[in-house]
Formats: structure tokens, sequence, C-alpha cells
């Protein structure tokens, strides 16, 4: 069965100008695009000849795929649309995509443009490439996609610059998991597993429910670990943040009210409920602006009818 092409499309408020040069500009367009980590256009004898250029991307370990491709572009003088078709490919072994294919698609529309790409291509390895690629490789690279184009998107339409909006995101993304982490913890743990470890001492001191501790710890337990998955589920949303800004601020101090000595404790409420009211700040703070792959669309409209272009030179592995 043939895999399906990569297909994303978005609508950007920005001039047609804008566009075409933040994606045609190869010092440009590798600062947006999560895909290639270098790209390098080679010389060419003249503006009707398509245009070569060399690739890399790093994957990590100190490791680099490159390969080589060209590109061809059109503009619709009447339509204003314009579409930049390509190929590429790598004769390196390690890497999974041996060859491809694909277009850039710039259509007018109102006082911005829509931006769509359409690509796909042919992997090494035989079954195991083609399986290893239908399950995982091709969803992540289609996501990749999307969150370049919505933070290209970012870059043009607010003018925060790519490496700021990665910077926001692995703040926002790292703080905001710490954070729904240990509310999971904090409520499986010493809550539910382990009440004896202190947390039930704690509330036995505190004489609020006599005979009850336990199943108002559990209670707290659950209540902390739902918490913890809400706050992961919407972690764009300022207001749960400020939920837990305030559990953050009651629970330390209904237990230091009744049992004040838990503050000689070397890990007291008060520093654990501190450094998660840090993370919850840095959190709080960087989730404007993010880039989003689910703002694009990821399929063509009209079921592929409208999405395609009327001009194509090339077909992958060619």
């Amino acid at each position: 069965m043939k895999a399906r092409p990569i297909y994303v499309e978005l609508d950007i408020q920005t001039d047609m100008e804008a566009l075409w040069k933040a994606t045609q500009t190869p010092r440009l367009h590798q600062q947006w695009d999560l895909r290639f980590t270098e790209i390098t256009y080679l010389p060419r004898s003249g503006e009707r000849e398509p245009q070569r250029f060399h690739y890399r991307t790093r994957i990590g370990f100190g490791m680099d795929i490159a390969g080589t491709g060209e590109t061809k572009a059109k503009v619709n003088l009447l339509t204003g649309e314009r579409i930049s078709s390509l190929k590429f490919g790598s004769a390196q072994r390690i890497s999974l995509i041996r060859s491809g294919s694909g277009y850039w698609k710039y259509t007018p529309k109102g006082g911005g443009v829509t931006f769509a790409t359409s690509y796909t291509y042919e992997t090494r390895f035989g079954a195991a490439g083609r399986w290893f690629d239908r399950i995982l490789f091709r969803p992540l690279f289609g996501y990749a996609t999307a969150w370049s184009f919505d933070m290209l998107r970012i870059w043009l339409e607010k003018g925060i610059p790519p490496s700021v909006s990665i910077q926001r995101a692995l703040m926002h993304y790292f703080s905001a998991g710490l954070l729904a982490l240990l509310w999971l913890y904090q409520g499986l743990v010493p809550k539910l597993l382990f009440p004896e470890g202190g947390e039930l001492a704690v509330l036995q001191a505190a004489g609020w429910f006599p005979g009850g501790e336990r199943f108002v710890l559990a209670l707290l337990g659950a209540g902390e670990i739902g918490l913890g998955l809400l706050a992961a589920a919407v972690h764009r949303q300022g207001g749960i943040y400020l939920a837990q800004a305030a559990l953050l601020i009651a629970l330390p101090a209904a237990a230091l009210a009744r049992s004040p000595e838990l503050l000689q404790a070397p890990f007291n409420p008060l520093t654990l409920s501190g450094a998660m009211a840090g993370l919850c700040l840095l959190a709080f703070w960087s989730r404007r602006d993010l880039p989003q792959a689910g703002r694009c669309l990821r399929k063509p409209r009209s079921n592929g009818k409208e999405g395609a272009p009327r001009w194509h030179p090339y077909t992958s592995g060619r």
C-alpha cells in the first residue's frame, strides 16, 4: 500500500513577497524549518535553470543526514498564485529517505496568503523501512512540518524570531511537563501507595478528620493525580496555572498552620510548593505565542481536488 503524501496548509497574514523571501532564502528558511539544519544554494547559469541545493540535518549523536535537491518556481500573473516544486534525495545509507518530491503553493487570500505543501518520498531498508516510516517517521515528519509552518506564521505576523519560539517552547514544555509529573507523583506515591511515609501523620496531627484520615488522604491523592493530568492536557490555558498557584499556597499553609515544626525538615511543604510555584510561573509566562501544529490543515480541501497544483514537473524518484 502506497503511503499517503504529507500535506500541510496554513493561512498567514502577511504579504506574498515577505512569505516568498522567508521560504526561498536559505539563511531564512533554515531558521524556521525543523526538517533542515543547513541549506545551501548552488550556482546556476541562468534564471530559467532549476535551483540546485545541498541540505544537511542533524539527527543527534554527532551524526548528520545530507542530501541534494533542486527546485523550480512558477508565478501566475493573473491570480498571483505561486508554486515552487522540488525534488530531493540522499545517497547516505543511514538516511531513511532515498528520494522524494513535492511542492509549496502560495495562494493570495484576502490580506494574507494560504501557504500549503505536499510531498512524499521513497524509503530505504525494504519492508522494515516502510513499516517504520508509516508507524513513526512519517507522522513525526508531518508534525514537524506543521509545527514549522506555524512558527513561520508567528515570525511573519508577530515578529517573534524562530530561535525565540524554539527557546520558549522548550522552556514551556519542560516546566509544564515537570509540574504535571510532580502533581502525579505527589498524588500517587506519598498519598496512595505509601501514606505511612509521613503524609498520614501530618493529617492525623492536624486533627481535622478524626478516624477518616486515610480516606481523606486518598481523596487528596486522587485529586492531585487528576490535577496533574488536567494540567498536561490544557497546558496552554492560563487558568490552569492560577488554579495550581492557589493550591500551592493553600495546601502548605494549612499543613504548616497546624504543624509548624514541619519547617525543620530538609524537604518540607514550603520548599516543595515554592519550587512548584516557580515552575508554574515559568509555564504561565512561556505559554503565549507557542507554535502549534494543530493550527494547520493536514488534508487537502475538497478531497484533494482544490489543493493540488496544476503545474508540478517532478515525480518521486525521478
